[in-house]
Parts: C-alpha cells; structure tokens; sequence
C-alpha cells in the first residue's frame, strides 16, 4: 500500500471515530438537560429567597434632566476644563 493510501484509511477512521464520539457526546448532553427541572434548579440556587430580598430594596429611578440643564452643565464642564491647568 502506498503512503497516501494509507493516510486516506487513517483521516477516515479518524473522522469516523470522532463522529461516533461527538453524537455520543450529543446524546448525553441532551440527556442531562432534559433531567435538569426548572423549579429544583430554582431552589437549589436560592433564587426564590434571592427575589424576597431584591423586592425589600426601593427602586431607583433615574432623574429626568430637561435640555436646558444638560447644556449648562457641558458649559460648566468647558469653563472646568479652560481652567485646570494641563
């Protein structure tokens, strides 16, 4: 047989192994995701007491600044910036 016979028979039991592996690997996985329930996971990570205490902290809103006070402030930040020395 000649050498690229050869690496022909090779890269193609190669390939063909690693098929076999990869949907194995698929197979598995799936498996393992369909056994995961949503609900366990939930309480083996604590996230219902998690969500008691994030409803116990005020919510934060942003304040609303108008147009006329945005640019007051970029004239303020200019002025700041004209006089710190560099």
């Amino acid at each position: 047989m000649s050498e690229r016979t050869r690496r022909i028979i090779f890269w193609t039991v190669v390939i063909i192994i690693s098929l076999g592996l990869l949907s194995g690997w698929v197979e598995i996985t799936k498996n393992r995701m369909k056994s995961i329930k949503g609900e366990e996971l939930k309480e083996e990570l604590g996230i219902p007491h998690l969500e008691e205490q994030l409803k116990g902290f005020p919510k934060i809103e942003m304040p609303k600044i108008d147009e006329e006070t945005l640019k007051k402030f970029e004239e303020m930040l200019k002025q700041a910036e004209k006089q710190s020395p560099q």
